[in-house]
C-alpha cells in the first residue's frame, strides 16, 4: 500500500533522479499538414501501440473503407506479426516502424492513432500534431491535468482535428438517451453516478524488475516517465496500475463512465470541489494506485459520484432500480425520473413509480473512428463527437480523483467525506461500497483505506488553492521529453 509520503517522495524521486539523455525530435511547431485528402483520397492512418486496445484501433480503420492503415508502430519488435492474420487480405501490408520519432517524419501518413500507455498519449499527440498529423488518442487522453490542457491548445493553435476514444459519444443510443436527459424529460438533473463494478485481479507481489520482452527499447517505452525498469511480474498492461505511467481504474474504464456523465450534466468545466475515498483494497501487490475509490465532484449546481469497485461484486448493488444488475453504467437522477445507460450503446428511463418512459439501443465502435474520419475531412473540429476539449475534462476528473486520494491520510473502515454528507445519493454510495468491502472480506491492518484531500478548483483556470495539489497536476519530463507549450 502506498502511503501519502512514499507517493511524494517518489515524485521528487523522479525529478532528481540521474537518468539517461533520449535524442529530442526535432519538429517546427506550425509543420503544415502532410497533404490536404481529397473527397476520393483515403486517410493514410498509422495505429502507435499494437498491444491491448491497439487491435481495436487496427479493426476501426480496416473497418472504414476512406482510411488506408499505413504503419504500424511500437517500440516492441515482437508487436510487429502479432495483427498479421488480419492484414493478410489488404493489397499492402502496412509498414512496421519500431520508432515513434521515425513515424513522424513521414510524409505518408495523415492520422496518428495513439493506443500506447497513459503516460505517453499527451507527448505523442502534441508532436503528431506538430508534424502536421490529426490525431485519435485512447482514453485518458492524458496522464494528469496539466497535459490535457496543453493538448487542447496545440489543437487550436495549429488547426488539427484530435478525438479522443470514449466510444459512446458517437452511438445513436447513448446520444438518444443523453439527449432525453438533456431536454429535461425526467426534470432538473443534479446528480449522475458513474459507476465501474469491474472486477480487477491482482498483479502479484515480486520483488524484481519486469521481464523485458526481447528487442523492446525500454528508453523509447518509458519515453516521459523515469527510464527505471518496474518491480512487477510483467512489463505490458500492467502499466496500468502504476502511478508513473497508469492511472487506475479511475483513468482506466471510468473515463468512459465520466465522460458520459459530465455530458449529461451539461458541465463544459472543471468542477470546484472533488474528493476521493478508497485505496488498494483486498489485495497486496506491487500496485500502487486504487482499486476500489468512491470520488466525489461538486460544481455549484451539480454533484457526479464515481464508484469504482475493482473486488468481485457479491451480490446487487440495490439503487431501487428498474434496470437490472448494472455493471460498468451510468445513471442520471432527475427530479421526475432517471436515466440508466448499462452499455455504451443503451439507456432506458423509468418514473419514480417505476414506468418505463423510454429506451434506447444502437451503435457500435465502429461508430467512434468514422466520426474522427468524417471530421479529419472537413476541417472542423465541431464536427467531432469527442473533441480534444470534452476529452481533457473528462480525463481531468479521473486524474482529479487521483490526486486527492494520494494526498490523503489511512483512516477507520467507515469513515466518510465531509463533503456532501448530506446527500441521499452520497450516503448510499457509501454505505454500499462500505458493505462492497466487508463482504469481500478485506483486511484493512493489510490494506488500509485512504480518505482523500478535499481540492478547491478553479474552473476558468484549472487550478487548486493547494499548492502540493498543483504540483501532481503535471510531472516532471526526462530531457528530451519535456512537454511541449503552446
Amino acid at each position: 500500500m502506498t502511503t501519502r509520503r512514499d507517493f511524494l517522495e517518489g515524485v521528487v524521486a523522479a525529478a532528481t533522479a540521474s537518468l539517461a539523455t533520449l535524442p529530442t525530435r526535432a519538429v517546427s511547431a506550425a509543420e503544415p499538414p502532410a497533404r490536404a485528402a481529397g473527397p476520393n483520397d483515403r486517410i493514410r492512418v498509422a495505429v502507435i501501440g499494437t498491444n491491448g486496445r491497439g487491435g481495436s484501433h487496427i479493426g476501426g480503420w480496416l473497418g472504414n473503407r476512406t482510411a488506408e492503415l499505413a504503419v504500424l508502430c511500437d517500440c516492441d519488435p515482437n508487436a510487429a506479426g502479432k495483427h498479421d492474420k488480419h492484414l493478410g487480405s489488404l493489397p499492402r501490408k502496412p509498414d512496421f516502424e519500431p520508432d515513434v520519432r521515425r513515424l513522424l517524419d513521414r510524409k505518408d501518413v495523415d492520422v496518428v492513432s495513439i493506443a500506447t500507455p497513459n503516460h505517453w498519449h499527451a507527448l505523442m499527440a502534441i508532436w503528431a500534431r506538430q508534424a502536421g498529423k490529426d490525431v485519435y488518442v485512447e482514453k485518458p487522453c492524458s496522464h494528469n491535468v496539466d497535459e490535457g490542457r496543453e493538448m487542447v491548445r496545440w489543437a487550436r493553435k495549429l488547426g488539427r482535428i484530435c478525438q479522443m476514444g470514449a466510444q459512446s459519444r458517437s452511438n445513436p443510443g447513448m446520444q438518444q438517451a443523453v439527449a432525453f436527459v438533456t431536454d429535461g424529460k425526467i426534470g432538473t438533473v443534479k446528480a449522475a453516478h458513474a459507476l465501474c463494478y469491474k472486477r480487477r485481479p491482482s498483479i502479484g507481489l515480486v520483488d524484481t524488475p519486469a521481464p523485458l520482452p526481447p528487442g523492446l527499447d525500454f528508453d523509447l517505452w518509458a519515453g516521459p516517465a523515469p527510464a527505471e525498469v518496474p518491480i512487477r511480474r510483467k512489463l505490458h498492461y500492467d502499466w496500468h496500475w502504476d502511478r508513473r505511467t497508469g492511472n487506475g481504474d479511475l483513468g482506466n474504464q471510468n473515463p468512459h463512465e465520466l465522460d458520459k456523465a459530465r455530458w449529461g450534466l451539461g458541465k463544459r468545466e472543471l468542477p470546484r470541489r472533488v474528493v476521493s475515498l478508497g485505496g488498494r483494497l483486498g489485495y497486496r501487490d506491487n500496485g500502487d494506485v486504487a482499486n476500489s475509490q468512491v470520488t466525489l465532484y461538486q460544481w455549484d449546481d451539480c454533484i457526479l459520484i464515481s464508484d469504482v469497485r475493482g473486488l468481485e461484486i457479491k451480490s446487487p448493488v440495490d439503487y431501487g432500480l428498474k434496470a437490472g444488475r448494472l455493471g460498468v453504467a451510468n445513471i442520471w437522477w432527475g427530479t421526475g425520473g432517471y436515466v440508466v445507460a448499462p452499455s455504451y450503446a443503451s439507456g432506458v428511463a423509468f418514473d419514480y413509480d417505476g414506468r418505463e418512459l423510454a429506451k434506447w439501443a444502437g451503435g457500435g465502435d465502429q461508430y467512434h473512428y468514422d466520426n474522427f474520419l468524417a471530421a479529419a475531412r472537413s476541417r472542423r473540429h465541431e464536427d467531432l463527437n469527442l473533441d480534444i476539449e470534452d476529452g481533457h475534462l473528462s480525463s481531468a476528473l479521473a486524474h482529479l480523483g487521483n490526486v486527492s486520494w494520494a494526498l490523503g491520510t489511512a483512516v477507520e473502515p467507515g469513515t466518510r467525506p465531509n463533503l456532501l454528507a448530506d446527500d441521499e445519493r452520497v450516503r448510499l454510495t457509501c454505505s454500499d461500497f462500505e458493505r462492497h468491502l466487508t463482504e469481500n472480506a478485506v483486511d484493512f491492518q493489510a490494506t488500509p483505506i485512504t480518505l482523500g484531500r478535499v481540492l478547491e478548483i478553479d474552473p476558468a483556470t484549472e487550478r487548486s488553492s493547494d499548492t502540493e495539489a498543483n504540483r501532481l497536476f503535471t510531472r516532471d519530463y526526462r530531457k528530451g521529453y519535456e512537454l511541449p507549450r503552446a
